[in-house]
């Protein structure tokens, strides 16, 4: 029995654009730069860190989040990647422990979750609010690995769309598998840590489902355990 804990966001659901317009309605209120290009080069899960990153004042980043709420429809018109609840329901079938954890707040996330009739097949749920700290730092995604019952990281995987995604993969020392959306390229999936990159979620559960964990051959010498300074027995930031 494997554990596999996913991302939300890109990687499960197909919210990107919606999430992206969201964005460039709060930097055009802020007369800021904002593209594509700029919304990978500086993402991050935490959205104070993402907006300081784009330019927006310290003293006004609630505003941003206000802002951002506001143009923000909850994803209620979002739909689920092609395959995808065939895939998670393959999985749980095979007998393989679900859970998920997400920089999207309860709030937004957990309705959709229902909305798409998901919620029973994930075993644990860590939302963005849930803990002080974001992706990429492992505490989130230890929290998941521990009410899921997982006694050993060695068969245990997460999947999502960032590079943030794949360094809080290898720091908390499970398999790290990138699904290839807007913020995820291979090559920034690969940079994070990456030891495999799928088109897809319903495209990796088939393979999964046949051979188990694959490792890519240019990851099996990065160790697991120790990235960019979070450290497998330290769940704080350095």
């Amino acid at each position: 029995m494997s554990t596999i804990v996913f991302d939300w966001d890109g990687t499960l659901l197909d919210s990107m654009d919606a999430l992206y317009q969201a964005n460039v309605a709060v930097m055009d209120a802020f007369g800021l730069p904002f593209d594509e290009s700029l919304y990978r080069h500086h993402f991050a899960a935490d959205w104070r860190v993402f907006y300081s990153r784009l330019g927006v004042a310290e003293d006004m980043l609630e505003e941003a989040d206000r802002l951002w709420l506001a143009a923000f429809d909850g994803g209620r018109n979002a739909r689920l990647l092609p395959g995808v609840s065939e895939a998670l329901r393959a999985l749980a079938a095979a007998g393989h422990r679900l859970g998920l954890v997400t920089a999207g707040h309860r709030s937004i996330v957990a309705p959709q979750l229902d909305r798409h009739g998901l919620r029973d097949l994930f075993g644990a749920l860590v939302f963005g609010d849930d803990l002080p700290v974001q992706k990429p730092d492992p505490a989130p995604l230890r929290v998941a690995l521990d009410r899921l019952g997982t006694a050993s990281t060695s068969d245990a995987g997460y999947l999502g769309d960032t590079r943030d995604d794949m360094r809080m993969a290898r720091a908390a020392d499970v398999h790290a598998v990138g699904v290839a959306s807007l913020l995820g390229e291979p090559a920034a999936l690969r940079e994070g840590g990456a030891e495999a990159v799928a088109d897809s979620v319903a495209a990796w559960a088939q393979r999964f489902l046949r051979e188990g964990w694959h490792e890519d051959p240019r990851h099996t010498n990065v160790g697991r355990g120790v990235v960019d300074g979070f450290a497998a027995g330290n769940s704080a930031a350095s």
